[in-house]
């Protein structure tokens, strides 16, 4: 019977998904990020996410653990020197996904897996929370902000056409009309 056998088999053997599922986790960790299919990402997701926890703790037998999951030097070295001293600090939700589209050959839905602690434009950008539906009044000090910014606007350009080079009177342009 299958109760409480939660995770994506992925249509592979026991063997086989392991397999894959060590070399998407190592590629993560050297590329840190990937292209793959969402059911694939949310098994790599599970699959990585307690190999980086375990790595917070440099042991030797935290690194025996996680290398017998890995069986790459490589990636053991980059994800115990670089990726956890970036992620030190995080409680978990080391991973996101965010979904690209279909494929084009077979519509499968794709997604891009990343390490979180890694994407810099998401980092440069504060996320700011926009309220739909706001009741708050503008306040005193935005209005004369505003309005001392359209007067020195105002100021500047009267100020340009006062020292500009040729005169233009009202009954040269009243003649071109």
């Amino acid at each position: 019977m299958r109760h409480g056998k939660k995770f994506n088999h992925l249509g592979r053997q026991k063997g086989h998904r392991e397999a894959m599922l060590s070399n998407m986790a190592n590629s993560l960790i050297l590329h840190k990020k990937i292209n793959t299919t969402i059911a694939k990402a949310k098994a790599l997701r599970v699959f990585i996410e307690p190999l980086i926890t375990k790595a917070k703790n440099d042991s030797t037998h935290s690194r025996r653990v996680v290398f017998s999951y890995l069986q790459s030097k490589d990636s053991i070295k980059e994800l115990f020197g670089e990726v956890v001293t970036k992620v030190a600090d995080r409680p978990g939700g080391y991973t996101r996904i965010l979904k690209t589209g279909t494929r084009l050959g077979d519509a499968a839905d794709m997604c891009l897996i990343e390490l979180v602690d890694y994407n810099d434009s998401m980092l440069s950008t504060p996320a700011k929370k926009k309220s739909r539906r706001s009741r708050k009044a503008k306040t005193q000090d935005s209005d004369t902000i505003d309005s001392v910014v359209e007067d020195v606007k105002v100021e500047a350009i009267v100020e340009d056409v006062k020292s500009s080079d040729t005169d233009v009177k009202d009954e040269d342009i009243d003649k071109k009309d």
